[in-house]
């Protein structure tokens, strides 16, 4: 870089941020629930053009800039690729019949009082089987959404147990990409950093449970059979409901923990719920293509329109309407329109060095361990607000805080577990985040009606903050394996 180049003031780096939140909270002011339509893209966008012109003052050229937001984009073009997927998968499930089963047996196995603790758990273990927290709400966390409407909970609550449990599993699972690169950032092996992190994420999910089980104990249900009963007429008169198209959900869980990587897993699994409406539910393929008589021609009419646009399927039953409905990859869009809104900003704000000004200047005053994971957790989630991906909210603080935690003995393992307890499971929480953009528009809740009941995800930083705050079972470096890792860093 030319010489004329100068490293960004503290104030000069908060700039963009304070304008963004300015113009999100005028968002919310005049828009209400509607930000997601195209406000929080150009205040993301607008906040990268403050950022731009900064970093250009700075002394950095156009191109610089424009690279690092190619860049950013790129680190996020998976991500968006699956949510299109994900769409199509939405799609020929319901046509299939495969969501209306799941929501048709679990409305008859799981009583209403216990729904939301086994919902919990359910996510927990087909997440912790798979590793992957946007499969597990995409699949099994739809046709619970479905069976928790059709109970007569809130779509906010139900919505907030199927996050706490698919995060709990995208935390703890070996099979998990984070799970993988925190100890990779942090200088540990993925075991030991599994283990260490039961010392925090055990208590967390056991708290989230127990929520969860008072509320069931203790919500309202009044009319909520006679929906239940209802729900179950009006799906059963409508779909062909038969256990055998269990056979998709499982085809798909299994390749995915055989590590089929998630692009292809999910296109199967997009593709055999098409093959499937064609067996089990002609009469919807008919339905949904508008083709009489001609098989072929509607089977491809069906599947395709399932896949690419919106599709509803219509009962006696209007409340049930609203589960039978789907906008295949076109709903998919202004998520992945948010999403590269928000890697825009994220790649300006990284082509200046703004975001490690900020994260460098807190440092400082991390003293004791617990200050210390408390300004980890604090950065993992500034960098999920405003770099806008869970990736980078591991990756960057991981890189920053290494150095520190072993200068003050701290094993890497206490470091690894950090930025997993901040950064992976509050990105969630962040409507214009990638991951809670994504499972917005994949369960159709909004980020802020279901992140004050994704307790795992709040309780998780905070039980960090204070198991190193009390210093239970920190691990630190005696004075001589320190010394041998100051020698291995040199």
């Amino acid at each position: 870089m030319p010489d004329r180049i100068k490293t960004p003031s503290l104030l000069q780096s908060f700039i963009p941020i304070f304008f963004l939140i300015t113009l999100l909270g005028l968002n919310v002011y005049f828009f209400g629930d509607n930000t997601l339509s195209g406000a929080n893209q150009l205040a993301l966008i607008l906040a990268a053009t403050v950022g731009g012109i900064i970093a250009i003052y700075l002394g950095y050229s156009w191109e610089h800039v424009l690279d690092k937001v190619v860049n950013s984009i790129s680190a996020a073009m998976p991500s968006m690729l699956i949510l299109l997927l994900i769409g199509s998968l939405a799609g020929t499930w319901l046509i299939s019949g495969v969501v209306p089963s799941l929501i048709y047996y679990g409305l008859k196995i799981l009583h209403p009082k216990i729904f939301l603790f086994a919902t919990v758990i359910i996510c927990c273990l087909v997440s912790l089987a798979t590793g992957s927290s946007w499969s597990t709400v995409a699949t099994i966390g739809v046709a619970l959404l479905g069976i928790g409407n059709a109970l007569g909970f809130s779509p906010g609550i139900v919505a907030g147990a199927i996050v706490s449990g698919a995060y709990f599993g995208d935390k703890m699972s070996p099979l998990s990409d984070t799970t993988n690169l925190a100890p990779a950032m942090a200088g540990t092996d993925l075991f030991t950093h599994i283990r260490y992190m039961t010392i925090t994420t055990g208590p967390s999910i056991l708290i989230t449970l127990v929520i969860f089980f008072v509320l069931g104990f203790t919500y309202d249900f009044s009319g909520g059979q006679a929906d239940v009963n209802s729900t179950l007429i009006a799906i059963k008169s409508t779909f062909n409901i038969t256990p055998w198209l269990f056979i998709v959900p499982i085809v798909l869980i299994t390749v995915i923990v055989m590590k089929m990587p998630p692009l292809p897993a999910i296109l199967l699994g997009a593709l055999l719920g098409g093959v499937f409406a064609v067996i089990f539910q002609p009469h919807i393929v008919e339905y949904v293509s508008g083709c009489n008589g001609l098989y072929l021609k509607s089977s491809y009419l069906a599947i395709m329109k399932s896949m690419f646009g919106e599709v509803s399927v219509m009962t006696d039953d209007l409340s049930v309407n609203e589960l039978l409905r789907t906008k295949g990859m076109a709903g998919m869009l202004n998520t992945i329109w948010l999403i590269l809104s928000a890697m825009i900003f994220g790649g300006v704000m990284d082509s200046a060095g703004m975001l490690t000004r900020i994260t460098q200047s807190v440092i400082r005053f991390a003293k004791s361990t617990g200050s210390l994971v408390a300004t980890t957790v604090g950065t993992c989630f500034f960098f999920n607000l405003t770099a806008s991906d869970q990736y980078i909210a591991i990756v960057v603080p991981g890189r920053m805080f290494s150095k520190t935690y072993r200068d003050r003995g701290l094993k890497p393992e206490l470091l690894s577990r950090t930025l997993e307890d901040s950064g992976t499971v509050t990105s969630v929480l962040v409507p214009w985040n990638t991951c809670g953009a994504t499972q917005s528009a994949v369960l159709g809740v909004p980020v802020l009606s279901f992140a004050p009941y994704a307790f795992f995800n709040i309780i998780s930083p905070l039980m960090a903050i204070f198991i190193a705050s009390f210093n239970i079972k920190i691990r630190r470096y005696s004075a001589e394996e320190l010394e041998k890792e100051k020698g291995i860093s040199n």
